[in-house]
């Protein structure tokens, strides 16, 4: 059962890597191929395709990412897209000129591909907008990822291979940025729920008993240990009124 788990999450990466690199987008026979093995019903279906749409992935055409940009997004982008007219526009032969030069190891060429790549940065970001990162902070993630990347381009075999391997540098940065925010968050949801059942069962227990109770009567109901009722009362700032003694002694 883990095993299978494990690679259905591992399919549903697989495509939605699959999906940036193609603009946001999946086909349904893409969908079917890596998914149609695992027979699954319409419900399981729903929660899949509503999966891909909370990622802003489109089926057989791109999702509209502009529609989960937040108001501070778009004041934000409208202000960076400004400071970014001032870039030269640069041909594709000068591109690839930078590109050839860039894997050389010149490092004024570097810098230019960088700059010729900003724009891409930007686009990329709103591929991941509305997944509980500022765009500002996406495009941040990302700006410094490529400023890493066009120096690591002993890794790419050839001029071909540099664009894509720009492109998911700055990928991985973003998506990375999204799952260390994401676990922040659970954390933090993780932690008030504790505090808030210590809570409950503490006002309880005094509305029963009529008294303040101790950490261990707590800990009894809710089959904790006293340690972690103490711990619950420190994180809510020492506002559980209905547990008796010092809970900050060590």
């Amino acid at each position: 059962m883990e095993q299978n788990q494990q690679a259905f999450i591992a399919g549903l990466e697989q495509l939605k890597e699959t999906a940036r690199l193609q603009g946001n987008m999946l086909t349904n026979g893409q969908i079917d191929e890596e998914f149609g093995k695992w027979q699954l019903n319409e419900e399981q279906l729903t929660l899949l395709y509503d999966y891909l749409n909370k990622n802003n992935i489109g089926i057989d055409e791109p999702g509209n990412v502009e529609e989960h940009l937040s108001g501070e997004d778009v004041n934000f982008l409208a202000m960076y897209l400004n400071e970014l007219k001032e870039l030269p526009d640069v041909t594709d032969g000068e591109k690839r000129a930078v590109m050839m030069s860039a894997l050389a190891g010149d490092k004024d060429a570097q810098a230019k591909l960088v700059e010729i790549y900003l724009l891409e940065v930007v686009e990329l970001s709103k591929l991941y907008a509305g997944q509980g990162v500022l765009v500002e902070d996406l495009i941040g993630e990302g700006n410094v990822a490529l400023s890493m990347a066009v120096t690591m381009l002993e890794c790419v075999e050839g001029i071909d291979e540099v664009a894509g391997f720009l492109v998911k540098m700055v990928m991985d940065a973003m998506e990375t940025s999204i799952g260390d925010d994401f676990d922040n968050r659970e954390l933090g949801e993780n932690v008030l729920n504790k505090v808030n059942e210590v809570n409950d069962k503490a006002k309880e227990l005094y509305d029963n008993l009529l008294r303040k109770v101790s950490a261990k009567e707590v800990a009894d109901e809710l089959g904790l240990t006293e340690e972690k009722v103490n711990e619950a009362v420190k994180l809510s700032a020492d506002h559980i009124d209905y547990i008796e003694g010092d809970t900050n002694a060590e």
